[in-house]
C-alpha cells in the first residue's frame, strides 16, 4: 500500500488494464499449471514447510470452519497467545523468519485471512470489519482466546485495527505494520491516489484478467518495487528480498482463481473500510506501529485520529514494506520488547 513508480512491464499491466476498464466482462482462468514447478505449487498447504524438520518440531497447520469459510493457521510456541495477520500479496508464511523466536515466549497463530492463503471459501465481503469478525470467531469463540495480542501487517493491520475497534477486551495489545489507515484522515479517492497499484486492484474483473495471465511474474515484479530502495520509494531499484522458493510458495495459493479475486477484493471494498474507520471511535489499546524506513510520520498522521495510545512508534531500518523480511531481527526484537512490556 505505497507509491510505485512502475517497472516498464507493470506500466505495460497497468496499461493494459486502463484500455480494458470499459467493457471486460471476463476472466482468464489460472488455474491449470502446465510445468512441474507450477504442479508443485499446487501441492498443498503444507508445501513449503513439510520438509522442515525443525519448523515442525514447533509448529503445525490447523484448520477451521468459521461462518462458511475454512480458515487455515500455523500455529506452535508456549505463553500467551499471539495472533498474526498478514498482507497483500501474502499468506501466513510472511512470518515464517520471525516466528521461531516469537514462539519461544508465546503462542503464535498465524492465520491466512478469509479467502486467501489455504483458508477455502469466501466471506460475504472482503472489508476489514467483516473480516476482523472472522478472526475473532476463530480466536475468540472457538480457539477461546480472549487475551489475544495482535499483529498485522498490511491490509492484514486495518483487519487487526477493526478487531480492537469491534472486540477491546479481547486484545491486549496491537502490533500495527506499515499501513497507512484509510479514513478519516485519508479519502478513498485519495487512497486510491496513493498508487497506481492501488487504482489498478480495486477495478472490477480487469486485474483478474491481466494479472491471471501469469500471477508469478507479476508479484515477482511487484515485490522489489516496494522493497528498500525501490522504486516505490524514489530508490533506483532493489532486488526481490524473497527468494525464488518464498515466490513459489505465495504463487502456490495466489494461482487460485478465487484467491486472486479475494486479493483484490481487499482493495475493492476500500469506500467501506473507510466509512468503517471513520464510524469507529479512537481505540485505547497499547500499540506498536512500525514503518518502512521514513514513512513513520505520515503514517502516524492517518493514525493519531483513531489510535488514541500508540505506546511506540519507529521506522524499520533498512527495510521498505516487507518489514518481517527485511530486517527480521529488529522486528523481532521490536515485537518482543513492546509484547512483553
Amino acid at each position: 500500500m505505497h507509491h510505485p513508480k512502475t517497472p516498464a512491464r507493470l506500466i505495460a499491466a497497468a496499461a493494459a488494464a486502463l484500455v480494458l476498464i470499459t467493457g471486460c466482462g471476463s476472466t482468464t482462468d489460472p488455474a491449470k499449471p502446465a510445468d512441474p514447478v507450477a504442479a508443485q505449487q499446487t501441492s498443498g498447504f503444507d508445501a513449503a514447510t513439510r520438509d522442515d524438520e525443525e519448523f515442525n518440531r514447533t509448529f503445525r497447520h490447523e484448520f477451521a470452519d468459521v461462518d462458511g469459510v475454512r480458515m487455515h493457521y500455523v500455529t506452535g510456541g508456549s505463553g500467551p497467545a499471539l495472533v498474526l495477520l498478514h498482507g497483500w500479496p501474502q499468506t501466513w508464511f510472511e512470518w515464517r523468519a520471525i516466528m521461531p523466536a516469537l514462539a519461544e515466549r508465546y503462542t503464535v497463530y498465524a492465520l491466512d485471512l478469509p479467502g486467501l492463503g489455504d483458508s477455502t471459501g469466501s466471506p460475504p465481503s472482503y472489508d476489514k470489519a467483516t473480516l476482523a469478525r472472522y478472526v475473532h470467531t476463530l480466536v475468540a469463540e472457538q480457539l477461546g482466546l480472549r487475551d489475544a495480542r495482535v499483529v498485522g501487517h498490511d491490509l492484514g493491520a486495518a483487519v487487526a485495527f477493526q478487531y480492537a475497534v469491534q472486540f477491546p477486551r479481547d486484545i491486549t495489545k496491537l502490533g500495527y505494520l506499515d499501513l497507512p489507515l484509510p479514513g478519516p484522515a485519508v479519502s478513498g479517492a485519495q487512497y486510491r491516489n496513493m498508487s497506481w497499484h492501488i487504482a489498478f486492484h480495486t477495478q472490477r474483473q480487469v486485474p483478474e484478467a491481466v494479472v491471471g495471465d501469469d500471477v508469478r511474474e507479476y508479484l515477482s515484479l511487484f515485490y522489489p518495487q516496494v522493497a528498500f530502495g525501490g522504486t516505490a520509494f524514489g530508490g533506483s531499484g532493489a532486488a526481490s528480498p524473497f527468494t525464488d522458493a518464498e515466490i513459489d510458495e505465495y504463487t502456490r495459493t495466489y494461482r487460485r482463481p478465487e484467491v486472486l479475486h479475494g486479493g483484490f477484493e481487499l482493495y475493492r471494498t476500500l469506500d467501506q473500510d473507510v466509512a468503517a474507520n471513520i464510524a469507529a471511535s479512537p481505540i485505547t489499546t497499547p500499540t506498536l506501529v512500525l514503518t518502512a524506513a521514513g514513512l513513520v510520520d505520515s503514517t502516524m498522521a492517518t493514525l493519531a485520529p483513531r489510535i488514541a495510545t500508540v505506546t511506540r512508534a519507529v521506522d524499520v531500518p533498512r527495510a521498505g514494506h516487507w518489514l518481517a523480511e527485511e530486517n527480521p531481527k529488529f522486528v523481532t526484537d521490536e515485537l518482543l520488547a513492546f509484547l512483553g512490556s
